[in-house]
């Protein structure tokens, strides 16, 4: 996934009301939106190079956007408006090996009054359903983490996928780590028990669980490399 314009560098001075940032750029402090509503716990060091975009809309409130932070030498990617984005373009460009043999992808598909999954796939013999997660903590070297503060609406989700499961749906779990420093993926069930107690029953109902890493650049993120699950 392509960004619009090639993306902007500056250093982080702070986050704040979760959805601001001031970064300093050019020697001027600029204030940006913070398109993540996560804690973006080990990413917010003040003087962390970040990489923001530029809008030419004039209506904006704010004219930038955070898309990307690097810490400890890895980029990673904050913006949870543009998982959906490389995942689409990863299904329709069939780079997901599991869910290559789905033909038909439709996005935010209703499933119950309460609940919308953020793909529907298709074909002639099954039908699926297909949650996306975005990931960008990291505690321990190459062990990428979900979630970075507690989600009852990921909770939700997982006993959503269940349920689809139960009425004869196929369903997946995408956890899509927005770097490229993993080999593991797992749940950080030390933040959120309820979600990793969740997890497991999806996981044991046989909902299936993908995981994938990024490359990023300034100039796109796609879809890189299957991560292996650590339980």
């Amino acid at each position: 996934m392509k960004f619009e314009k090639r993306l902007l560098q500056g250093t982080l001075i702070k986050r704040y009301k979760r959805f601001f940032v001031d970064i300093n750029y050019r020697g001027k402090t600029i204030t940006s939106h913070c398109p993540n509503s996560g804690s973006m716990m080990g990413l917010l060091n003040p003087d962390n190079v970040v990489w923001f975009s530029e809008s030419d809309n004039l209506k904006r409130k704010l004219k930038y956007t955070l898309q990307v932070i690097n810490t400890n030498k890895s980029s990673v990617g904050i913006n949870t408006h543009l998982t959906n984005k490389i995942i689409l373009e990863a299904l329709k460009l069939k780079k997901i090996n599991s869910l290559t043999k789905y033909t038909n992808i439709k996005a935010e598909q209703k499933f119950s009054d309460h609940t919308r999954f953020d793909f529907f796939l298709s074909n002639n013999k099954e039908k699926c359903f297909l949650e996306v997660k975005n990931v960008t903590l990291v505690r321990e070297k190459n062990i990428a983490e979900f979630p970075d503060a507690v989600t009852s609406r990921g909770t939700k989700h997982l006993k959503e996928l269940i349920n689809a499961k139960k009425k004869g749906f196929k369903s997946y779990i995408l956890y899509l780590i927005q770097r490229e420093d993993c080999k593991f993926f797992k749940i950080a069930s030390d933040i959120d028990k309820e979600y990793k107690k969740a997890f497991d029953e999806a996981q044991n109902s046989g909902v299936q669980i993908l995981c994938y890493d990024c490359k990023l650049n300034t100039e796109e993120i796609i879809i890189n490399n299957q991560i292996n699950y650590e339980k």
